[in-house]
């Protein structure tokens, strides 16, 4: 049978230092109408150029030195701008891993998702949105014949991945390269888009690259699963027989990447917290979005705070920085009510709490170097200069695992997702805190990286006995480094306690939600979880009715 797309010896170069540097070194690759192969690897394993170059691209930068891509029949590598156009968006389409980066956010959401079908697709506005409604309800949006005349800020990150996936499905191409379209999502969000793109996939017979960095993810939906690392293949099998006997011990090393858990701490519950807040509400406006949360951090601990999006997690750390003032309640730190807006808190009370945040990109400076980064709080704070200020950089980047000659004196560009999450890491250790607030520090990093950083975060603490307030969605990085745990849902507490007990059943009902939701190294996993869910929405009543 024809192959879709055949993929041959590609070599992709990319250019920095004067220098063209390899990213994909010879990869082959094949894939069926209708069939879903799932790319799995670290960060730099090549799994975003490989995707690109399916669709004929690279980015600015790169090349494609040697090698052939042909889809349908149809060579891209040197293939004319128009000949690209024609098949990019009608027959090829691509779903980015930030759909809020990808959306015009000037325009409704169903003016965008018919633009192309319209003017490329020759297909007439009132036929192009009638089929938005129809992708829609597969993607399983609420509300679907309105919720295009929605603008993209109106709508939750979930569900504006959903409408991309459904812009993308909309000229009903014959393949689509899915590039991380669930890494931000919370756990619960995650497995209703998965669902959803699995089952329109099917639906539509589209072939799909599915690019992620979590495997047990990939497995529900792909049905063959190639292994990168560094741009060359490690191995290739269809998915159960990779989830069942991987070959490789790079492989092998994927599936134990979360072994990782700290021993907990001993309970102190008896002595005055380093952090208090209690019974805090506050508003954005005239919109509640905490209601009466309290919480208790004690010195050298580790505090998780899990939740959905919007459930007010990352709202409870402004209000703890004093970002958001709450309109009842109080914030302590080790006793005494904090000023609940920063600008009137002392030098002495900020440089106690500090804040690393989920993506690096944005909280480094670009233009400064990385001295100057973890640098500014030393002199801010501890009036450090001179030379006595970068040997304390230097310190602080062997804290991290960096080393001070090699990366002192680069910018954020030159450095890796990982690489910059220990910087933010550094500058916050720089003030000498006694409590950092990390706001989802692993969720954009592949789970290696991740592990690496857990690791060092541990390694810090129990070394500098910090506490951490540390937020996330992710059900696995709870199980392994929480000493207390902390569940929110729609602002509020709903439950609360040492790991072990949060993590013991009988589950609170959201807690064991959230818990479902983690996924497994099974490729029949998501099949149970939602089977299981459809029986016990229909399941009877003592009535004789469907509940």
């Amino acid at each position: 049978m024809k192959s879709l797309l055949e993929i041959r010896d590609l070599h992709i170069e990319g250019h920095s230092d004067d220098a063209w540097h390899p990213l994909v070194k010879g990869i082959d690759l094949t894939l069926q109408r209708g069939e879903v192969l799932g790319l799995i690897g670290e960060s730099g394993a090549g799994k975003s150029t490989l995707g690109l170059a399916a669709m004929g691209y690279v980015r600015d930068g790169c090349r494609i030195a040697r090698g052939s891509v042909c889809f349908d029949g149809q060579e891209l590598v040197g293939a004319a701008p128009e000949v690209l156009r024609k098949l990019r968006g009608l027959r090829v389409a691509y779903v980015a891993q930030s759909a809020a980066a990808s959306f015009n956010p000037a325009h409704r959401l169903i003016d965008q998702h018919v633009e192309t079908a319209v003017v490329n697709g020759g297909i007439d506005r009132a036929t192009a949105e009638a089929e938005a409604v129809e992708l829609y309800r597969v993607l399983r949006l609420p509300d679907p014949e309105n919720i295009g005349r929605r603008y993209p800020h109106q709508v939750s990150g979930g569900q504006l991945q959903r409408v991309m996936t459904a812009m993308a499905m909309a000229c009903h191409p014959d393949l689509i390269v899915f590039d991380e379209p669930t890494t931000a999502l919370d756990v619960t969000t995650q497995i209703e888009v998965i669902a959803a793109i699995r089952d329109a996939v099917k639906r539509f017979g589209s072939a799909a690259l599915y690019i992620s960095h979590d495997l047990a993810l990939v497995a529900q939906i792909a049905d063959r699963i190639m292994v990168l690392r560094h741009g060359s293949l490690v191995e290739e099998a269809a998915t159960r027989t990779m989830l069942g006997a991987p070959s490789q011990d790079y492989t092998r090393s994927l599936w134990a990447v979360r072994s990782f858990h700290t021993e907990p701490k001993p309970s102190q519950a008896q002595t005055r917290p380093l952090l208090e807040v209690r019974n805090a509400s506050a508003s954005y406006g005239a919109q509640p979005v905490l209601h009466d949360v309290s919480l208790k951090l004690q010195r050298g601990q580790t505090l998780a705070v899990i939740g959905e999006s919007g459930s007010g997690k990352s709202t409870t750390a402004r209000l703890i920085t004093g970002l958001l003032q709450p309109s009842s309640g109080q914030v302590l730190y080790d006793g005494e009510a904090l000023p609940t807006d920063y600008r009137r808190r002392s030098k002495e009370q900020l440089r106690r709490i500090q804040m690393i945040y989920q993506i690096p990109d944005t909280a480094l400076n670009p233009r400064q170097r990385i001295v100057d980064i973890i640098g500014r709080p030393l002199a801010f704070y501890l009036g450090l200069k001179g030379r006595a200020l970068r040997e304390r950089v230097a310190e602080l980047l062997e804290m991290i695992e960096l080393d001070p000659a090699r990366f002192m004196e680069r910018q954020p560009r030159e450095l890796s997702g990982g690489q910059k999450q220990r910087v933010c890491i550094a500058r916050a250790l720089a003030a000498e805190p006694q409590l950092i607030i990390c706001d989802e520090v692993t969720s954009a990093l592949d789970q290696l990286v991740a592990e690496g950083v857990l690791k060092l975060l541990d390694r810090i603490q129990r070394q500098l006995g910090v506490a951490y307030l540390f937020i996330t969605h992710d059900v696995a990085t709870v199980r392994a480094i929480a000493d207390e745990v902390m569940v929110m849902q729609r602002g509020r507490v709903v439950d609360q306690g040492r790991r072990e007990s949060i993590f013991t059943p009988p589950y609170q009902d959201y807690t064991g939600l959230l818990f479902s939701c983690e996924p497994q190294m099974d490729p029949d996993w998501l099949d149970r979880l939602l089977a299981g869910r459809a029986a016990a929405t229909t399941k009877p009543t003592a009535e004789g009715q469907l509940s």
